[in-house]
């Protein structure tokens, strides 16, 4: 298991709409994540819109991403908010910023 977590930028004209979609993030998509090892997946939005993502992979984030790469409900969700950040060089999830844990508490 390993803890991820990440950094994107909104566009804080699109958060309100942001927010919304992810009230009812599709049921394929959710199950796609499972299935590819996100776990106690939680996104944190900045009033700046500065998106910080965690989640718990099962084996690594490498192999997580590269389990949703092959989902075709991901390439939708990911070209479907493409929109709403910014700085993208493609989709959402090949922008990420991983970050490096510096600590842990258990």
């Amino acid at each position: 298991m390993e803890r991820v977590g990440f950094l994107l930028k909104v566009r804080k004209e699109r958060m309100g709409h942001y927010k919304k979609h992810h009230e009812a993030v599709w049921p394929e998509m959710l199950a796609a994540l499972r299935r590819h090892g996100w776990h106690n997946y939680s996104l944190f939005l900045t009033d700046d819109g500065l998106l910080f993502g965690y989640f718990e992979a099962s084996e690594s984030f490498e192999s997580s991403r590269a389990g949703m790469s092959t989902e075709e409900i991901n390439t939708k969700w990911q070209t479907f908010m493409t929109d709403y950040f910014e700085d993208l060089p493609g989709l959402p999830d090949e922008g990420m910023v991983k970050l490096d844990q510096v600590f842990y508490l258990e």
